[in-house]
């Protein structure tokens, strides 16, 4: 059996195994295939920096590939790396792609499917940075993939391979809280005209001098061809719906998650946009307000998740006059769900639960629940590679997880960029109440640019 075979069949094996929401083990076990053959695409800023300090560097690191190679020159260096580098993934791919087993994809929102599907289609396990996709037609079809190829797959909102977030799920489950029917998740960002937000004053962008390095064209991928300016990259690329997804994006994929995996939320039916801060046409705001309704499952009620942004007075929204919290930003934690016993709250990435009131805190840190959701040892991109040698179960943000996940998070971003109320038909995958907003749902691409529509043949 060749060496990627052995890796395939094995990954397989332990996804077919798996269920979820119970993902991964704290087992250690001896490899039996060496190190893998790891390749990044996006090799530039602090977020690649992320794999190689995390695991990744620990394994065979065969390609290096971004767009700009004036960007990624200092982290190369620093990582001491002589391997091929490319400046397009589909050529990495078409020359290396028998000699790569994984692939980490750390660019802009706009090309995460583009990239994540050309690794699958050639049996390559992938992590991809989140939010997964940048509209929900891709995290359906990413879905879809995952089915087909048989990869392992994994997307990097980290706070899911924590401990944190399981003591969370745990104590929600062990019954500390009661019932929850609300929960509220707010983020103080984005701080427009900062380091990672642009604050235009007219829209479309001026013309700027494309930097030496930087191949524009392939930046952006499938996306309309336009001039380069410098919002757009390196850094504030966020602030722009054709590419980014705002606060929603960013953190979302983060702070949704202990309510999500917890309350078992599935696509919500409706999300308004109750508030939203004035901003030109394909920028993001600097605040709103996004409420999501979910229906009632078989084991609790509806629930409805208010998302705040930007700047807002905490004494006025998010209230939650219950439990000796005065609202939705006490402690300074970033997610609260309400229960009919007791709050519980955590922090933007998932992170260790605060119980309010205080004496249901004293009395959980004494005595917190049995631990029933296994933990996972050297954080998401060990739990990744172990996946892949066959050494421990499928990665918890696995694709059938976070597509999920980002799905929700997509509806809030088209409810917030078209200040409005959308009716959700998950099934048919369709806005009812408003169907010219269904082009959101499946954007288009540019010729070259075209995955996964097999898929759906």
């Amino acid at each position: 059996m060749r060496r990627r075979d052995f890796l395939l069949s094995s990954s397989s094996a332990i996804a077919a195994t798996t269920f979820l929401p119970s993902f991964a083990s704290s087992q250690e076990s001896r490899s039996a295939n060496s190190k893998v053959n790891v390749a990044f695409i996006g090799s530039g800023g602090w977020i690649a920096q992320q794999p190689y300090k995390q695991g990744c560097s620990d394994e065979n690191l065969v390609a290096f590939c971004d767009v700009d190679s004036t960007h990624c020159a200092e982290n190369l260096k620093a990582w001491r790396t002589t391997q091929p580098f490319f400046e397009d993934f589909r050529v990495m791919f078409d020359k290396m792609g028998k000699d790569i087993d994984a692939v980490v994809i750390s660019t802009p929102d706009h090309t995460h499917f583009a990239a994540t599907m050309a690794a699958m289609e050639r049996g390559i396990h992938v992590y991809t940075q989140k939010p997964l996709t940048h509209n929900i037609w891709q995290a359906r079809t990413l879905l879809k993939a995952k089915d087909r190829f048989k990869v392992v797959t994994q997307m990097g909102n980290q706070g899911h391979a924590g401990d944190g977030i399981r003591q969370s799920v745990e104590a929600y489950r062990a019954g500390l809280i009661g019932d929850v029917a609300q929960v509220f998740c707010h983020n103080s960002g984005p701080q427009m005209g900062g380091q990672h937000f642009a604050n235009p004053t007219v829209m479309p962008l001026p013309e700027a001098p494309v930097p030496a390095g930087l191949n524009w064209d392939l930046w952006l991928g499938p996306v309309a061809s336009r001039p380069y300016h410098p919002d757009y990259h390196p850094a504030k690329w966020r602030s722009f719906y054709d590419f980014g997804l705002g606060m929603l994006g960013d953190w979302g994929c983060h702070t949704l998650d202990t309510p999500v995996w917890a309350l078992e939320l599935d696509a919500p039916t409706k999300v308004e946009c109750l508030a939203r801060r004035d901003s030109l046409a394909g920028v993001i705001p600097a605040g709103s307000h996004i409420k999501f309704h979910f229906p009632a499952n078989a084991k609790r009620g509806p629930v409805t998740l208010e998302w705040f942004d930007g700047p807002q007075d905490w004494n006025k929204v998010g209230r939650i006059d219950r439990f000796g919290a005065d609202h939705a930003a006490y402690r300074g934690l970033a997610c609260w769900m309400v229960g009919s016993k007791g709050l519980l709250g955590c922090g933007t990435h998932a992170g260790v639960p605060t119980l309010a009131d205080d004496e249901l805190h004293q009395a959980w840190k004494k005595n917190p629940p049995t631990p029933s959701i296994p933990r996972v040892a050297g954080g998401p991109f060990r739990e990744w590679l172990r996946a892949i040698k066959g050494e421990g179960p499928e990665p918890g943000s696995n694709f059938s997880y976070s597509a999920k996940l980002t799905e929700i998070v997509l509806l809030g971003v088209i409810a917030q960029r078209f200040n409005t109320t959308i009716e959700w038909d998950a099934n048919a995958g369709k806005i009812v109440n408003a169907p010219e907003l269904n082009a959101s749902i499946k954007e288009p691409v540019r010729p070259g640019w075209q995955y996964g529509e097999e898929l759906w043949n």
